[in-house]
Parts: structure tokens; C-alpha cells; sequence
């Protein structure tokens, strides 16, 4: 039919104009860094000196931080968002204090970043720098630990709320057959929930680290906003996110601020890849289940 037509033709084009913005954002960032890239090329990040007076850039700090700070917030929050996910979607299927929890945990997703920044700053900084101090190293209190804990925290709900649903889409026949066959809820747990649910879980998994990969306001409040390669956890560093917020505004040379922005093109590289890389990984896994 002509409306079916129609319909479909609107959908192609909305698909259409997503992609266009993409490619247009990636061919502006080509083109405002190309002066950066076109003298340091890839050696751009690998190099690690970032000296803006004396126009020798590279990249190589920033991109370890950044790495860093998102693995390290992800193995963070981890056990505490299956943990929700489990209880809420297993454990407290209805009731107030399911809502409650729900609530509370989509809530810490609507918290500006800028409010955890300063969260982060005030009461956290403190405790880290008095963990710091127990354990005999420099007590900056502001560090690779301290964003961390701020990102695991703020990605929390990320992971939870996505591996809520997909584990209360679990169908209860299966469910009620391994129970019918004397296993515990330990054992549905780990041998039904999680292996059906892996794919939505992993799904989670991936936003929580893109979320945490770009995050730039409460970062730049707590990690240090150093150039220096950081050696420990406990070290002062920079993310790509946050020297740019830092430094954009007073690069004054063509030169340093295509080089700021040629780190925004490089983020928005690893960024892109790691998106492909899981949903790679999200149709491998429905392939799976679907098999068996």
C-alpha cells in the first residue's frame, strides 16, 4: 500500500540523516584537526610528551587514563549493578520495596555529573587521601582511584537497569522446570538466568563503559589534571575528555588546539570501535542462544 511505502520511506530516511550526522561529525573533526594530523600523524599517540610552549604534543597520557578510569570503574560497579539486577529481577519481582530500589537506582542516573564532581571533591577526595596515607604513598587524594569510584558509581544504574529487564524477560517455564527438577535459586541463577540473559547483560555492560569512556565534568574534578604518564592508581592523570575541557579554551595556537581536537577525533575512534566491538559480541551471543 502507498502509506506502507511512505512509512518505510521515512524510516530509510531517518536511518539515513543518523548516519549523515555521523559522518559529518567525523569529517569535522578531520578537518579541524587536520593541521595536528598532518605533523604528528599516528605518532600522536604514542608519544608522551604534551608541551603546548613548545608545541610537542602527544596523546599517549590522556589515552591511558581514560583506559584506566573506565576499566577500573567498570570492575568497580560491576557486583554491585548484577547484584541489583538480581535482586530486582529475581528476588523482588513486585512490591514497594522493589519500586523503591528502582527508583533509587534510575535515579543516580539523572544526577548531573558536575553534582558528583563535586561530590567527588568534598567527601571522597578525603577518604582516598586518607587511604593514601595508610598506605605510604603521596596523598594527592585526587587520582586515577578517586574518578574511578566516581564513574563506577555514576554508571551503576547503566548496567543495572538493562540487566534488570533483560533478566525478568527470562521465560518462567524454564525457570519453574529447574526448580521442578530439585536445582536451588543459586543454580538458576548461575545456570539458566545468566546464560539466557548474557547478550542484554553484556548490552549493559557496553553502555556502562561508553558512559564512563567520555564522561568529562565530574572527571575533571577529581583525577588530577596531570600530563604526566600516571604510574599507579594513585596518581594524578588526565583523560582525553578532560584535557580538552581543560585546555580548550586557552589554546591560543592553531597548533595546540588542532591538537585538542585531534584527541576528540581519536575518542570518537575508540568510542566507535568499541560500539562495533559489542554489538559484534551482542549478535554472536544471540546467535548462541538462539541455537540452543
Amino acid at each position: 500500500m502507498k502509506t506502507d511505502r511512505i512509512f518505510r520511506a521515512v524510516l530509510y530516511a531517518g536511518g539515513a540523516f543518523v548516519a549523515l550526522l555521523v559522518l559529518l561529525a567525523f569529517l569535522s573533526l578531520c578537518h579541524a584537526s587536520w593541521l595536528s594530523l598532518k605533523k604528528f600523524g599516528i605518532k600522536f599517540i604514542l608519544s608522551r610528551e604534551w608541551d603546548p610552549v613548545n608545541e610537542k604534543f602527544g596523546a599517549l597520557p590522556f589515552i591511558v587514563g581514560t583506559f584506566m578510569t573506565s576499566i577500573i570503574a567498570l570492575i568497580i560497579s560491576l557486583p554491585f549493578s548484577i547484584s541489583i539486577a538480581l535482586l530486582l529481577g529475581v528476588y523482588l519481582r513486585e512490591g514497594f520495596i522493589k519500586k523503591v530500589l528502582t527508583y533509587a537506582t534510575d535515579l543516580l542516573a539523572g544526577i548531573p555529573s558536575i553534582i558528583y564532581g563535586f561530590w567527588g571533591l568534598f567527601f571522597l577526595v578525603p577518604l582516598v587521601r586518607k587511604l593514601e596515607m595508610k598506605l605510604g604513598v603521596l596523598p594527592y587524594g585526587v587520582g586515577i582511584l578517586t574518578a574511578s569510584i566516581v564513574l563506577a558509581i555514576m554508571i551503576v544504574p547503566y548496567t543495572s537497569s538493562i540487566a534488570r529487564e533483560v533478566i525478568s524477560m527470562v521465560p518462567g517455564d524454564i525457570i519453574e522446570a529447574g526448580f521442578s527438577l530439585g536445582a536451588t535459586t543459586r543454580e538458576i541463577i548461575f545456570g539458566i538466568i545468566l546464560p539466557y540473559a548474557r547478550s542484554g547483560i553484556f548490552a549493559g555492560i557496553l553502555l556502562a563503559f561508553g558512559r564512563a569512556f567520555g564522561e568529562t565534568m565530574a572527571v575533571t574534578m577529581v583525577i588530577g589534571n596531570s600530563n604526566c604518564m600516571p604510574k599507579s592508581i594513585f596518581c594524578p592523570a588526565n583523560t582525553m575528555a578532560s584535557v580538552i575541557a581543560n585546555e580548550f579554551t586557552e589554546a591560543t595556537k592553531d597548533i595546540h588546539l588542532s591538537s585538542l581536537i585531534y584527541i576528540g577525533l581519536w575518542l570518537f575512534l575508540f568510542t566507535f570501535a568499541i560500539n562495533l566491538l559489542g554489538n559484534l559480541v551482542i549478535k554472536k551471543f544471540r546467535v548462541e542462544v538462539k541455537n540452543e
